[in-house]
């Protein structure tokens, strides 16, 4: 029941009963009767007032309340000149634009906050109390492989079946890890925390340090690589010539030490120069250019690979297959640079295989993709981490060159690529991101 009713309950009766007494009291004297009537009017309507003078500010607050109810904050009243009245109207003003400041504050904070998230360079994913993704970012579901479409708030960070997720979900809150895929990408998983309604909600930071390795090492084996090759070529080249000026002295000699002579130093020459162009492929990826680019049919690149290498492919008894797209495919690359990155595939799945077995080469229309497909044994467990790390060689006779030159033309080309052993037990050598 509302004070108004209540009020009107107790002040009708009385001044009710009043009349009536009056009546009872002064009925034979008409002029008393008159002026006690209208002292009890006049007594009913200056306890109305003093009833409207105290309920307005509860009207005020009641109305106050309602604003605040509904989040409008632009809501506040006049001064009234009643002083109590006045009084609680400029409290709840004052409060009112306090609300409205901190409101506008909050709003543009988390309008600030929400845009630098979806713009950051770093992958940051929001889990739930239970360790589900409330939120993610785009730059993270890049990072995961993830489409921009695919419905991801409510689903477990660890049920997503990318390395950096697995990781992440069994890193403990204030740490860190590394996550190194395919020997190449490099990522720094850190797990924080921050506070929501009184609880700790974990969130996850996930920044790619590819690029910046990749430079730090690059920068590292290029010094040593040059400091090499500067001392081998230059005492190559001092004793090549002695060697030269030598031959003229088994002219002095008898026939047959003479020819055994040339022998010698014929393979000491010959020698030389093997170590020499074993300098020069190292040297040749401190010195790769930079891809100089034309568009150029992928059909036409991978059907000249497989005329080049069946030759090799048939003394090893291996079938060379290709599978492609009847419409042509094409790209922006650079011919001779990646003419070589699929002369290095391909000789490595003929070496790996060795005699039968079979290569495909696989053209992807959409999205362009290139695969190099071997059913050899595969790459041995703990050795996929390492296949594109400089100099890392699982031959007897290699240099560890060819995969670090591919990767080097790869990333100047901003292709993805990715060598693995599948559960079909073919491994793939695949290029990506050309389209």
């Amino acid at each position: 029941m509302k004070i108004r009713t209540k009020f009107a309950f107790f002040i009708l009766p009385i001044h009710l009963a009043g009349l009536a007494f009056c009546y009872i009291l002064f009925r034979e004297n008409r002029l008393y009767f008159i002026f006690a009537e209208m002292a009890i009017v006049a007594s009913f309507l200056l306890c109305f007032q003093a009833f409207r003078s105290v309920s307005r500010p509860i009207q005020l607050l009641l109305t106050g309340l309602d604003a605040i109810r509904d989040r409008d904050f632009n809501v506040k009243f006049v001064q009234t000149g009643q002083y109590e009245t006045d009084q609680l109207i400029r409290v709840y003003n004052e409060m009112i634009d306090r609300l409205r400041e901190e409101r506008t504050r909050q709003e543009q904070q988390h309008f600030f906050l929400d845009k630098l998230i979806q713009t950051s360079p770093t992958g940051i994913i929001i889990l739930d109390y239970d360790g589900c993704i409330t939120e993610i970012n785009p730059r993270a579901r890049e990072q995961l492989g993830l489409s921009y479409d695919a419905p991801l708030p409510g689903k477990p960070l660890a049920g997503i079946g990318h390395p950096i997720a697995r990781a992440a979900a069994e890193l403990p809150a204030g740490q860190s890890c590394m996550v190194h895929i395919q020997g190449v990408e490099t990522y720094k998983c850190r797990k924080a925390e921050f506070i929501d309604r009184g609880f700790a909600r974990p969130f996850i930071m996930v920044e790619d340090l590819t690029a910046e390795i990749l430079r730090a090492e690059k920068n590292a084996y290029g010094k040593v690589i040059r400091m090499m090759a500067h001392e081998v070529n230059n005492t190559i080249g001092a004793i090549n010539s002695i060697l030269q000026a030598s031959l003229s002295y088994a002219d002095k000699l008898p026939t047959e030490e003479a020819a055994e002579f040339r022998e010698v130093q014929g393979i000491c020459i010959e020698r030389n120069g093997r170590l020499n162009r074993f300098m020069r492929n190292f040297a040749d990826i401190v010195r790769l250019p930079a891809p100089r680019r034309e568009n150029y049919s992928l059909n036409r690149l991978l059907q000249d690979m497989a005329t080049l290498m069946e030759a090799q492919a048939n003394a090893r008894g291996i079938r060379l297959t290709t599978a492609m797209p009847q419409r042509s495919v094409w790209a922006s690359i650079d011919v001779q640079q990646m003419e070589q990155v699929l002369l290095n595939a391909v000789k490595n799945a003929l070496e790996s295989i060795g005699q039968g077995g079979e290569v495909q080469l696989v053209l992807q229309e959409k999205p362009a993709a290139i695969l190099i497909r071997d059913n050899g044994p595969g790459i041995a467990p703990g050795q996929a981490d390492k296949l594109f790390s400089p100099f890392f060689t699982t031959k007897k006779d290699g240099q560890g060159v060819g995969l670090t030159l591919s990767r080097e033309i790869l990333l100047n080309h901003g292709f993805a690529f990715s060598l693995q052993t599948g559960k079909d037990g073919w491994t793939e050598f695949r290029i990506g991101g050309m389209g």
